[in-house]
């Protein structure tokens, strides 16, 4: 089994502790926004370490819609390349953690319906995406086993 690698900015591995050192009924929320977050844990595509990023929780159904918005920075987060290359994740929801395959959503039509989920559910997704030339990526997380549309 891999060994999990903290992140090495220190308010992503505190939430990332808080969420999980206490079942998923602290942490669930981003502290200056109160919005709520899941943690994806993840495979490092360069050194096969488990990786834990909290990141915004928009809801398509049953699926979760992933954004490598890095607040709009000119580079991808590392956790996109990592789910380029390692497309199975889990997914801690509060006190849910289920077992999720992601796929980054390419056709405009389905990209631009979920990419309006995002907003609404984060507006600042708008912002980052006028910040940056670089299109931001969406994943859409699947229940292992679901088919891909």
């Amino acid at each position: 089994m891999a060994e999990y690698v903290p992140s090495p900015r220190n308010w992503v591995r505190e939430q990332v502790e808080l969420y999980e050192s206490s079942g998923g009924t602290k942490g669930t929320t981003l502290s200056d926004t109160g919005l709520p977050v899941v943690i994806v844990t993840h495979v490092g595509n360069k050194t096969g370490a488990i990786r834990k990023t909290p990141l915004m929780r928009v809801k398509d159904g049953s699926n979760y819609v992933l954004i490598g918005s890095q607040g709009g920075a000119p580079t991808d987060p590392a956790w996109v390349h990592n789910l380029r290359v390692n497309p199975n994740v889990e997914i801690r929801d509060e006190t849910v953690v289920r077992p999720m395959r992601v796929r980054e959503v390419k056709d405009d039509r389905e990209r631009t319906r979920l990419w309006k989920l995002a907003v609404a559910a984060f507006p600042p997704y708008a912002d980052y995406q006028e910040r940056t030339n670089r299109r931001i990526p969406v994943f859409v997380a699947e229940q292992n086993g679901s088919p891909a549309s």
